[in-house]
């Protein structure tokens, strides 16, 4: 075996991007009835646990980079789902406004079935073990 066919083989980082993108796929058919992206969802639910926190540590949370979680909170709210809590300082925090509580309730049952058939379709692998995995493979990459 090549170098390069080892690295197709074993990368972590190939594979971890290839499944993210397949999944990020998978999960936003299911919500495309709603307009809603996937980090849209994520950061609605995030909100909508009550993570009030500052646009940082949400987007470190959530695992997106800042500029992302700025651009999505920015059609959040131009879509009237989320509204600003002003912080003081310069920082700001967000809330669920009833029209974004009702799409969150509206989504989650799509993202449900988008969750059940993904699961049902691992063929003999256990879920858990999949997030098992997934999980480690964060703890390892995250800088110490």
């Amino acid at each position: 075996m090549t170098d390069l066919e080892a690295i197709g083989r074993t990368c972590f980082a190939l594979h971890a991007r290839m499944t993210a993108r397949l999944l990020s796929r998978a999960y936003e058919a299911a919500l495309r009835p709603l307009g809603l992206k996937l980090p849209q969802f994520g950061i609605l639910g995030a909100i909508g646990h009550g993570a009030t926190v500052s646009e940082t540590i949400l987007a470190e949370r959530l695992g997106l980079e800042r500029t992302t979680l700025v651009r999505n909170l920015k059609i959040l709210t131009q879509n009237g789902w989320i509204e600003p809590i002003p912080e003081k300082g310069r920082g700001l925090r967000h809330r669920l406004t009833p029209a974004g509580q009702t799409l969150l309730d509206a989504a989650i049952p799509l993202w449900r079935q988008a969750q059940e058939r993904l699961e049902a379709r691992l063929n003999g692998t256990d879920a858990e073990e999949a997030r098992m995995a997934m999980r480690a493979l964060r703890k390892a990459a995250y800088p110490s």
